[in-house]
């Protein structure tokens, strides 16, 4: 149901139905550090607003994506950073489509 590459970076957390139909997906970052900063100390700072996303009807039901993301601190700088969803595209096993998806969303 999901695109390919989806559950490596997010937790599927709820599907519901509302009573117009709409199916929505929540879904979660997991608490991954980015690879470009995998050599740094990070702490986790929770989590950024919630967007919602329509995404492909699937069946004839509109779908909306409600997507969580994470930040993290970089402990020795005080930076906050996010993933930097054009890296993850070059190099991850997600289908193309998701990738431009998640790059013109967030960046």
């Amino acid at each position: 149901m999901l695109p390919a590459g989806v559950t490596e970076y997010f937790e599927l957390m709820n599907v519901e139905k509302t009573e117009e139909g709409l199916i929505k997906i929540y879904l979660e970052e997991k608490n991954i550090a980015p690879y470009e900063y995998r050599s740094e100390k990070l702490h986790s700072k929770g989590f950024m607003p919630e967007v919602a996303v329509q995404d492909f009807p699937i069946r004839n039901q509109k779908v909306l994506l409600c997507i969580t993301r994470r930040r993290w601190e970089v402990v020795k700088t005080g930076e906050i950073i996010t993933r930097n969803w054009t890296a993850i595209r070059e190099r991850a096993r997600m289908t193309s489509e998701f990738g431009l998806f998640l790059k013109e969303v967030f960046g």
